[in-house]
């Protein structure tokens, strides 16, 4: 692995349920194809819908890759726009997995914190972005759902010290194609990056001073 680049974890989820084409999936691999510049090294993972899989696979990916930034990204059947989400949850996982499953406590991280926010200002992303001129509403919210992406944020959060981030898509052609979900994701994706440098050139700055 070439240590000057960046390393950017980017995940999709399975189909489950209503949502036999996951709308995430599809957006990743289209992110996949457009790539996030010759300076970032992009991995993409498709996540089994299993709070199981994803209580190993995500500290999986943190020990292995050690990203700058893990995005995760969800579909959501009421979403109309582009979603940021600011936080995870750690408490109320009723809903069963596509296995049947739902962990018997109810919540992700026994003894963590209720809530974790990204580092990420999500408010500024969705100003920037939607600035950009994209063509992709973008919007900010602060509940994903108390369902695998709300747990998958919440472990990836807890994991990374708030280095994580989720987007939320609405389902393929509701009303955005996979490409255009592809590029919103793209652009996103490169404003975080360029917030995080911007956060960590000021806490360089300080110590130098």
């Amino acid at each position: 692995m070439d240590n000057s680049k960046r390393i950017v974890v980017v995940t999709g989820f399975e189909p489950f349920g209503a949502h036999t084409i996951n709308a995430s999936w599809v957006a990743v691999q289209e992110l996949k194809k457009l790539g996030l510049g010759k300076d970032v090294d992009l991995h993409v993972y498709e996540v089994p819908v299993e709070y199981q899989a994803v209580q190993s696979l995500v500290p999986s990916l943190w020990k292995q890759y050690h990203p700058q930034l893990v995005v995760h990204v969800g579909v959501s059947g009421m979403a109309t726009t582009v979603t940021l989400e600011k936080c995870g949850r750690n408490h109320g996982y009723k809903g069963l997995d596509n296995s049947r499953f739902c962990p018997h406590s109810q919540c992700c991280i026994e003894g963590g914190p209720d809530c974790i926010d990204s580092v990420i200002d999500m408010e500024s992303v969705c100003k920037r972005v939607t600035a950009s001129g994209l063509g992709v509403a973008v919007s900010v919210s602060k509940d994903a759902g108390r369902y695998l992406c709300d747990f998958t944020y919440y472990t990836s959060l807890y994991l990374s010290h708030g280095r994580s981030a989720f987007v939320h898509v609405p389902p393929i052609a509701k009303p955005y194609s996979g490409e255009d979900l592809g590029r919103a994701l793209q652009a996103i994706i490169q404003e975080m990056l360029d917030m995080l440098d911007r956060a960590e050139e000021m806490v360089h700055c300080q110590h130098v001073h």
